[in-house]
């Protein structure tokens, strides 16, 4: 049933591409041959067009006018915030990757919170020369170590501390455990904000002032997620020293790392064996390294799957591990889609009322340019393109609003995750609000102008 309705899914999705491919094609030359005839009445080869009387109309008619450009406002306003939302989803997954490094997960697994990678062979992993090596300072005998970090994640269920009613009264938080942070952040290519610190290597807690036998959990927190908890206490974001409640224990905040444009902008770092304790999991969920230099990742990752088999694991590049991350953001690119074109039948309507109730109002007008000597075809460009300006218009207006929200942060519930993420709205989103709302000025005004050019001369003038 799960696949017949996924194949039912994706029939409907290319048939109505195809449909979208037709009418924009239709559209495209239908705008071509309307400003190419403009262009050439303007260079006096081509008859002459009322567009004068278009102009003015819209001045005269103004307050038509302001609700009928209002309309495509809103519509192309509300699709760019929707289609920066997930641009900003795929430039989340796609800044999170790190070329030379590749991910190990338990088989089957197809993101970090379902994998467990447990005990056996996999151990020797730090072993094996085509992990890179690192040097560092044992005293006073520099040594190398390995450049691999093994986390435990888990999605951790937060109750808010002032949940507004009828709205939502918790958020899961992503809560990474590592070994070494300073080694994990090298590997994940991140850094700490000034004034901060990573958690201690050793027992990654520390006391509270005058709190006896209590301790804090050091946590050293994403951009995106300090700042969803510093809105719990008031506050712009979490500082240092600012405490929180997460699962049993309570935490302390000791860095805050430069995370904004990656996945990590979502995260609590802590202790691996603190995190294994408080999840009652003494386990791990990945194993991310760095690929020894002149090797390729993908060709490693392929040779690691067949290596190991206790536990069975899939080892895959970063690179391609973020990339099938990207498989929900097309299923929320296809329902954008469709709620987009929902919104385009309502605005294209919209138009026509419009449109139709100023032809209605215009009869004797039309019925005074037929007697002028302009031909029917004329009479249909003049008011077709009244719909396509108010149309390019609110189109502006909307893309305006659009780029105005280009870098606002956003949050949101996703595969049992609270994401934190930037709205990114580039040349490709705004060319599509563009195409959107003169596709509907298209649609809507075609009708209308057709109805104008039908009224018979005598009977407009009666």
């Amino acid at each position: 049933m799960k696949h017949l309705l996924l194949m039912l899914f994706l029939f409907a999705g290319g048939a109505l591409a195809i449909v979208l491919a037709i009418v924009v094609a239709l559209v495209l030359v239908v705008s071509l041959f309307l400003f190419g005839l403009i262009l050439l009445q303007a260079v006096g080869i081509a008859p002459r067009v009322p567009l004068g009387y278009s102009f003015r109309n819209l001045i005269v008619r103004w307050r038509t006018t302001l609700l009928t450009t209002l309309a495509f406002t809103l519509v192309v306003a509300l699709m760019t915030v929707m289609l920066a939302f997930v641009n900003g989803m795929y430039s989340l997954t796609k800044g999170s990757s790190v070329s030379g490094n590749v991910i190990v997960l338990s088989d089957g697994a197809l993101d970090e919170v379902f994998s467990d990678l447990g005990y056996g062979d996999i151990d020797l992993l730090a072993n094996r020369d085509y992990v890179q090596k690192i040097k560092s300072s044992n005293g006073d005998q520099p040594t190398e170590e390995p450049m691999l970090s093994w986390e435990l994640y888990q999605v951790v269920n937060q109750p808010l501390p002032h949940p507004v009613d009828g709205g939502k009264g918790r958020r899961m938080v992503q809560l990474r455990g590592v070994e070494d942070p300073e080694l994990a952040a090298t590997i994940h290519q991140l850094t700490l904000r000034d004034g901060g610190r990573w958690f201690d290597k050793g027992a990654g807690v520390q006391a509270v002032a005058g709190g006896g036998n209590e301790q804090y959990v050091q946590a050293v927190l994403g951009e995106g997620i300090a700042r969803e908890m510093g809105h719990d206490l008031g506050k712009p974001s979490l500082e240092i020293g600012d405490t929180f409640a997460l699962g049993p224990r309570q935490w302390v905040v000791v860095g805050i790392m430069n995370s904004a444009g990656k996945t990590f902008d979502s995260e609590v770092w802590a202790k691996r064996k603190v995190t294994g304790e408080m999840l009652r999991k003494d386990s791990r969920s990945t194993a991310v390294f760095r690929v020894a230099e002149g090797l390729d990742p993908e060709q490693v990752a392929k040779k690691m799957t067949k290596e190991f088999k206790s536990p069975a694991i899939v080892a895959r590049t970063e690179q391609d591990y973020f990339a099938s991350l990207n498989d929900t953001n097309k299923q929320f690119l296809m329902m954008i889609i469709v709620v987009a074109v929902l919104m385009a039948v309502g605005g294209i309507f919209g138009v026509m009322n419009t449109m139709f109730a100023a032809v209605a109002q215009r009869t004797r007008e039309i019925g005074m340019l037929r007697i002028l000597g302009f031909a029917r075809w004329q009479v249909l460009v003049a008011f077709f393109l009244e719909a396509i300006l108010l149309a390019i218009l609110g189109g502006m207006l909307g893309c305006a609003i659009g780029w105005w929200c280009n870098g606002l942060s956003a949050s949101s519930q996703m595969m049992g995750k609270s994401v934190m993420l930037k709205l990114v709205v580039d040349a490709r989103i705004l060319g599509a609000g563009m195409a959107f709302s003169i596709i509907m000025g298209c649609l809507g005004g075609l009708l209308p102008a057709l109805s104008a050019i039908r009224l018979k001369m005598l009977d407009s003038l009666r």
